[in-house]
């Protein structure tokens, strides 16, 4: 499965409408904007019980325009994909989403001491430097 259709998968995107039956049907998806639950669910699924984090990923004050909407934009949901990737990955390795959610909370040595989930909310460069660690764990060689 590609890394494209996992975000989808954890996103729980797709619909009779408008099915994601490959990368380029998400690509669409993701240019008509992502439903504003598409971005509920995921922080849901990384910070349970943590109202707040949702507004890391999009700013409380367009959240509330994208709630009238219903729609986020295109780039909030090109974030959303990237944190839906992520997620998926450490899910995959820690085999737990309690595991998942421990290792992208708390700081790590070859990220700089940083945690996880703030390299992924700032930006596609740090999102890389956190899916190569998970790498080099998947394959035995990381700290």
């Amino acid at each position: 499965m590609t890394e494209l259709m996992e975000a989808a998968r954890v996103l729980g995107v797709g619909s009779v409408a408008h099915p994601v039956g490959s990368d380029v049907d998400y690509l669409g998806m993701v240019a008509l904007g992502f439903p504003v639950k598409v971005l509920d669910r995921i922080a849901e699924e990384i910070a349970p019980g943590d109202v707040k984090f949702k507004y890391r990923i999009v700013p409380k004050a367009s959240y509330a325009r994208r709630k009238i909407s219903r729609r986020l934009s295109a780039p909030q949901s090109v974030v959303v994909t990237r944190i839906a990737s992520v997620w998926a990955q450490a899910v995959r390795i820690w085999k737990s989403e309690a595991a998942a959610r421990s290792f992208l909370a708390r700081s790590h040595p070859e990220l700089g001491h940083r945690k996880p989930i703030d390299l992924v909310l700032e930006n596609e460069i740090g999102a890389g430097l956190v899916r190569d660690v998970l790498g080099r764990l998947e394959s035995g060689s990381a700290v």
